[in-house]
C-alpha cells in the first residue's frame, strides 16, 4: 500500500525529459535513415549493411561494456556518451552538405551510434533501480513512463518529422538528432549522483563480465527474458530491413506515407504501455508476456498479407502494442530480480544476446527479399517470432516469476555479508546460490 500512493522522485522527471528529447530525435533518424539510405542505393543487401552496423557493437562489447558500467558512474556515462553523440551526427550531416556521403559512412556512423546506445542503455538500466530505490511498482510505473513517451516521440511524432525534415535536405534530420542528444546530455548531467554498489575493483574486467553472463544462463526467468528479444530482433530487423522497399513497391506509400506507416506502429506502442500494468496484475507477469509475444507474431503474419497500407498500418499498430507492453514488463521484472551490483552486466548481457542476433535478421530479411520475394522476409519473421513464444512460454510462467519475485524480496531483506578480511579477496559472483526457479 505505501508503493502504491508513494510518488517517483524529482530526479525521474529529469531523466524522463532527457530520454523523451533523444527518443524525438532518434524517432527523426529512424524514418530518415532508410530514405536517406535509398537516396544512395537501391541494392537490399547494402541496406542491410547499414541497418546491422548499428547493432555490431553488442556482438563485439556487449558483456564488457556492462562491466565497464559496473565501475563507472552511471549518471556520468550517461551525459557524455549523449555529448558524443551530438558530436559525431555532425560528421554524416557536413557530408550531406557536401554531397560526399555514401553508404560506407552511413554504416560507420550507425555502428558508433550503436556504441553510444551500449553503454548509454546499459547506465540506464542500471540507474533506475537506485533511483526509485529498487522498489517494484514504482520501477513499473516509471517504465511505463518511459516507454509510452518514448513510443510517442520516437515513433508518434519522429517519423513524419523526419520525413518532413529529409525533404528540407538530407542534412536536417541528422542536425535534429544531434540537437536532442545535446539536450539529453545536459539535462541528464543535472541529475543526482548514485553511488555504485562495488566502489572497490578487485577482479579484472573479464572475470567480471564472467559472473554476469553466467547469471543470466543460470537463471531460467532471466534467460527467457533475454531470448525472447534475441529471437525478437531476428523478426523485426529482418521486416525493417525491407520495409521501405515493400511500403514503396507493394503497398504504393510515398516518403511521408512511410513516415506515418511507422506512426501506426508507436500508436499501438502506446497503447501497449499504458495496458502493461493492467496486462499484469490481470493475467500475471509471466502469461502477459507469453501473450503479448504471440500477438507480435500474428501481427507481422497480417502484415505480410497485407493487400494495402491501411491493413499493414493496422497489422503494425497491433505489433506495436505487444511490443510495447513487452517493454514495461520485461525491463521491470529483471530490474526487481537482479541484484544492483550486478546490474550492469545483467542489463547488457541481456541486451548484447538481442542485439546480437539483430545483423542475422537484418541479412535474412535482405538475403530472402533477394533470392526470393520482398514479402518473404516477413513470412519468416512471423514463424519465427511464434516458435519463440511456444519454446520461451514455461521460462517465464507465472510460477517461476513468483518465484523469483519472491526470492528477490528475501534477499533484499537480508543483511549484507560482513566485508572479507583486510588482503583477502571477494568471492566471485559467479558462485553465488541460485534463486528457486534458476536452473
Amino acid at each position: 500500500m505505501t508503493s502504491d500512493v508513494q510518488k517517483l522522485p524529482t530526479g525521474f522527471g529529469r531523466l524522463w525529459t532527457a530520454q523523451t528529447v533523444s527518443s524525438l530525435g532518434d524517432g527523426v533518424t529512424h524514418a530518415a535513415l532508410p530514405l536517406l539510405a535509398l537516396t544512395l542505393t537501391r541494392d537490399p543487401m547494402a541496406l542491410a549493411v547499414v541497418t546491422a552496423a548499428g547493432t555490431l557493437p553488442w556482438l563485439l562489447f556487449g558483456v564488457l561494456g556492462g562491466a565497464l558500467v559496473d565501475r563507472w558512474d552511471r549518471r556520468r556515462t550517461m551525459w557524455v556518451t549523449d555529448a558524443a553523440r551530438a558530436v559525431l551526427l555532425a560528421i554524416p550531416a557536413v557530408a550531406a552538405v557536401l554531397d560526399v556521403l555514401d553508404i560506407a559512412l552511413l554504416a560507420v556512423v550507425a555502428f558508433l551510434l550503436g556504441l553510444g546506445g551500449l553503454f548509454f542503455d546499459t547506465a540506464a538500466t542500471a540507474y533506475l533501480p537506485d533511483l526509485l530505490g529498487r522498489d517494484p511498482v514504482l520501477l513499473e510505473r516509471a517504465n511505463s513512463r518511459l516507454r509510452g513517451t518514448q513510443t510517442a516521440a520516437s515513433g508518434f511524432a519522429g517519423p513524419p518529422a523526419g520525413s518532413a525534415l529529409l525533404a528540407l535536405g538530407r542534412a536536417v534530420p541528422l542536425v535534429a538528432d544531434a540537437v536532442s542528444f545535446a539536450v539529453s546530455a545536459l539535462l541528464v548531467r543535472s541529475l543526482p549522483a548514485m553511488p555504485r554498489p562495488v566502489p572497490e575493483v578487485r577482479e579484472s574486467l573479464l572475470k567480471q563480465a564472467r559472473a554476469g553472463a553466467s547469471y543470466v544462463f543460470r537463471d531460467r526467468v532471466l534467460l527467457g527474458l533475454a531470448l525472447r528479444p534475441a529471437v525478437g530482433n531476428i523478426s523485426f530487423l529482418a521486416v525493417e530491413t525491407v520495409l521501405a522497399l515493400f511500403a514503396h513497391e507493394r503497398l504504393g506509400i510515398g516518403t511521408f506515407g512511410f513516415g506515418l506507416l511507422l506512426t501506426a506502429e508507436a500508436t499501438g506502442g502506446l497503447l501497449g504501455a499504458a495496458i502493461a500494468s493492467f496486462l499484469g496484475r490481470r493475467l500475471g507477469t509471466g502469461t502477459a508476456l507469453t501473450c503479448t509475444a504471440s500477438v507480435e507474431g500474428l501481427a507481422v503474419l497480417g502484415l505480410a498479407a497485407a493487400p494495402n497500407a491501411y491493413v499493414a498500418g493496422l497489422a503494425l499498430a497491433v505489433c506495436g502494442a505487444g511490443m510495447g507492453a513487452t517493454m514495461v514488463l520485461a525491463p521491470s521484472l529483471r530490474q526487481t530480480i537482479v541484484p544492483a551490483h550486478l546490474m550492469g552486466r545483467v542489463a547488457s548481457t541481456s541486451r548484447m544476446l538481442a542485439m546480437c542476433a539483430a545483423p542475422f535478421g537484418a541479412f535474412l530479411g535482405g538475403w530472402l527479399a533477394t533470392a526470393y520475394d520482398i514479402r518473404t522476409p516477413l513470412f519468416a519473421a512471423a514463424g519465427l517470432l511464434l516458435a519463440m513464444t511456444a519454446i520461451t512460454a514455461s521460462m517465464t510462467g507465472n510460477r517461476r516469476v513468483e518465484a523469483a519475485l519472491r526470492a528477490a524480496a528475501l534477499a533484499a531483506a537480508a543483511p549484507p555479508p560482513p566485508p572479507p578480511p583486510a588482503g583477502e579477496p571477494d568471492q566471485p559472483e559467479s558462485r553465488e546460490p541460485l534463486r528457486e526457479g534458476a536452473v
